[in-house]
């Protein structure tokens, strides 16, 4: 899913550069470095934007900070009032670095490569907001939901205004396709996935299309099983990015035939390479590649994987032809 960064020796020794991660992201002149690093290497037919989901909290005031073999650290909310506290007022100002950034790129890549924006989905960014970082069980922001749903649901609600927002003005600023990243969406049992995941989700495809018709978007509902076709029926997307646990011939009869679909490679095969991780391409190229597909990861690229692995990847894609 992330094509930028980790696994690329030249990401790292700019970083090595950088300082904090946040400050990475808001740096339009390292952001777009990163983001072209991978285009350098491989031409892939598009890049996504190198930013963070949390590039959106800290906009809105709230501490955000990465600690290294730690992940994201924020400091949590606690209670109802503290949503009172976040700054929607200036918030474009404040996302300007990334705007900047998406202007620079699309100056500065190729003509013929996408540029793909994105941001994470109110839920999944809630559960940052609410934890104070990643999390096994997600209790606590469950539990919010669950005991508060009227205090949560203007949290969700604050967050599917300023994350359309957000998208909208990547666009502006020359973002031409677009990603909403629902990572935690399989936590939920159905009910609330429909309210917390999927119905912020269609309104947020509807708010950007509104503003900006011709634009398509992705959504990534992770984990959520045979609710995918839900998604693809429901959120109005045109596509939906399918994690590595997707069944390929239920996605080629149920979702594929409604949206396109992106995925699924596991992100170990191609970090083990070789005959599994050849293997494993070409019965997702077999199975998917001839109707609208977008060949991705199941989830983001492990940082440890050797870029030679990618190279056979891109080749092996490229050179696909459907079975006679």
């Amino acid at each position: 899913m992330r094509q930028a960064g980790r696994y690329l020796p030249e990401y790292r020794e700019l970083r090595a550069r950088t300082g904090d991660f946040l400050t990475t992201c808001l740096t339009p002149e390292v952001a777009a470095e990163i983001t072209l690093q991978p285009i350098r290497r491989f031409a892939f037919d598009a890049a996504i934007l190198f930013s963070d989901i949390l590039v959106l909290p800290h906009a809105l005031g709230q501490s955000v900070r990465f600690e290294e073999g730690r992940g994201p650290v924020l400091g949590a909310l606690t209670r109802a009032a503290d949503i009172d506290d976040l700054a929607v007022r200036g918030l474009v100002d404040r996302l300007a670095p990334v705007y900047e950034t998406v202007r620079r790129l699309r100056t500065d890549l190729p003509a013929q490569t996408t540029l793909v924006g994105f941001a994470g989905a109110p839920w999944t960014v809630a559960s940052y907001m609410i934890e104070g970082g990643s999390s096994k069980d997600f209790a606590t922001a469950k539990a919010w939901a669950y005991q508060d749903p009227v205090s949560f649901q203007r949290l969700i609600d604050l967050l599917v205004d300023t994350t359309a927002e957000y998208l909208i003005g990547q666009v502006e600023a020359g973002a031409e396709a677009l990603q909403l990243f629902d990572s935690w969406a399989g936590v939920w049992p159905e009910p609330a996935l429909r309210r917390w995941c999927l119905d912020p989700a269609r309104t947020i495809r509807a708010r950007v299309r509104a503003a900006h018709p011709d634009v398509p978007m992705i959504v990534f509902p992770r984990g959520v099983g045979v609710l995918y076709e839900t998604f693809a029926e429901e959120c109005g997307a045109e596509g939906l990015s399918l994690d590595t646990t997707v069944p390929l011939s239920w996605a080629r009869d149920r979702v594929q035939t409604k949206v396109a679909v992106q995925g699924n490679l596991d992100p170990i095969a191609l970090l083990a390479g070789g005959d599994a991780q050849r293997a494993e391409t070409a019965r997702i190229l077999d199975t998917l590649a001839a109707k609208p597909f977008i060949f991705n990861l199941g989830h983001g690229i492990l940082p440890q994987t050797p870029p030679e692995h990618v190279r056979t990847l891109v080749d092996q894609v490229r050179a696909w032809r459907a079975p006679a």
